[in-house]
């Protein structure tokens, strides 16, 4: 394997000084060679001291390719395309400001994509790594996704209905198909841009992989986890969902999606019965309430998150 230029890493950020620095030193302590990747920082039009932490990075290592850009326009969408525009590998790879990368992450992705010629994109393990150290006493399997949690053992394989697709804390896709899908959609603006790209992938290639070793940590903090940052987080899931349904199959897609929740909303309820037979009535209520309150997201007009 060469040593040009392969990846491209986005790391998109908003008013998240108090985690961005750990990032960003995961990413310094690659072990891959620093001319095999760039790091482009897309500044989401923070209001803390996120450009300060960028360039005294950017000035201290000075042997990384690194970039800052800040983006102006208001939503994750927005930065994710702006990647897009600043980036110069043929792959770009999108991880989180609170994500911690496994020394090995690059050189994994890398090793993948030279192997893999057909691959459109990928996927990676995400491990949450709590502030508490341990999960929340409701923490359970149906509530993987508002932690970020993806772990689908050690073998490389095609996205299927059970993996669903990439996370948006570790995911990457080829420059030149994620031009002509068009990039994402800046009306997602928080929650469901992930999912959205993945389906407009598709439509040019299913060539997308689970790539488990290249994996993170995705920092979970105690404000995550807070009963008034899990209602909106899955207010705005339910209201983006409506959104993406809308944009890529209409009223009829949007009808389907509204039936679909008040279904999974009915099964959250069962789940809540059979966790409470356990013991275990707290898992099984936030379960529930995570299916409601998505449920209310999708027929409100709109959630304001910033």
């Amino acid at each position: 394997m060469g040593n040009q230029l392969k990846i491209s890493l986005v790391i998109c950020t908003y008013n998240r000084d108090k985690y961005l620095p750990e990032a960003l030193e995961s990413i310094r302590m690659q072990d891959a060679p620093k001319d095999l990747f760039e790091l482009i920082i897309v500044d989401n039009n923070s209001t803390d001291n996120t450009a300060s932490i960028a360039a005294s990075f950017i000035k201290n290592n000075p042997e990384m390719q690194a970039a800052y850009h800040f983006e102006e326009n208001k939503g994750l969408s927005f930065a994710r395309n702006r990647g897009i525009k600043e980036a110069v590998a043929p792959v770009i790879a999108y991880v989180d400001d609170d994500a911690i990368l496994s020394p090995g992450y690059i050189r994994q992705l890398a090793t993948f994509f030279d192997t893999y010629k057909d691959a459109a994109g990928s996927g990676g393990k995400v491990i949450p790594k709590y502030e508490s150290g341990h999960p929340p006493v409701w923490m359970n399997h149906f509530l993987n996704g508002f932690v970020g949690y993806h772990n689908f053992g050690e073998n490389i394989e095609l996205y299927n209905k059970k993996m669903k697709y990439p996370p948006g804390c570790n995911m990457a896709y080829k420059k030149e198909i994620l031009m002509e899908a068009g990039g994402f959609n800046n009306d997602l603006k928080f929650r469901s841009d992930d999912k959205y790209i993945f389906h407009q992938i598709k439509e040019y290639s299913d060539k997308i992989y689970y790539v488990p070793d290249a994996w993170l940590f995705h920092y979970i903090d105690a404000d995550r986890l807070s009963p008034g940052n899990f209602k909106k987080l899955f207010l705005k899931t339910g209201n983006e969902e409506k959104i993406r349904s809308q944009s890529e199959g209409g009223t009829f897609a949007v009808i389907k999606k509204g039936f679909e929740f008040l279904f999974k909303f009915c099964a959250s309820l069962l789940i809540y019965s059979i966790f409470i037979l356990k013991g275990n009535a707290e898992k099984g209520r936030y379960v529930a309430l995570s299916q409601w309150y998505t449920l209310q997201g999708f027929f409100k007009k709109e959630v304001f998150v910033r």
